[in-house]
């Protein structure tokens, strides 16, 4: 199994779309991230856990799932870096690599220490892109494939009829 460990606020300052949405709304920002992530998940089937900083978001510490990704939030005086390296190391297993994505230099060094591997926030930006685009593609083709009917027939009735198909009234 393949986790991505990733340092919530590193990502959203390293990110121009998430860093512009940061300035103007952080909630907003952290839940774009959140969505992204779900989004490699399903694409990748890795194991996506955010972290960010209790800094921002005073108080115990708070863990949640939301679209299959697990956001946490550390407690305070527990930067995102600390928590990361301890899940990097108690996650790391013979059947488990562990993927951190950072920017942070020297937290990129001690993870690397720890057996996992590293992600700038530039190549999961990069990796990303490319996710949309295949899911773009996945759907597009989807959406030109037309039922093929021998009889030919409206658009409207091919809506109805699709309708009935799904039990809707």
């Amino acid at each position: 199994m393949d986790i991505l460990l990733v340092d919530g606020y590193n990502i959203i300052g390293a990110w121009p779309e998430l860093k512009a949405l940061k300035d103007r709304d952080l909630p907003a920002a952290r839940d774009r991230l959140v969505e992204k992530m779900a989004e490699y998940q399903a694409f990748s089937g890795f194991r996506v856990i955010v972290v960010f900083d209790a800094h921002y978001v005073k108080g115990t510490e708070k863990k949640y799932k939301n679209h299959m990704v697990e956001v946490i939030f550390t407690k305070e005086n527990e930067s995102a870096d600390e928590r990361i390296e301890k899940m990097a190391i108690s996650l790391s297993n013979r059947r488990t690599q562990v993927h951190v994505a950072t920017s942070d230099f020297t937290e990129q060094w001690q993870i690397f220490g720890q057996g996992a591997l590293r992600k700038s926030a530039r190549e999961l930006e990069i990796e990303m892109s490319s996710i949309e685009k295949g899911i773009e593609k996945k759907v597009k083709k989807i959406q030109e494939k037309k039922p093929f009917y021998k009889i030919p027939i409206s658009e409207e009735m091919a809506e109805i009829f699709e309708k009935w198909r799904r039990g809707q009234k």
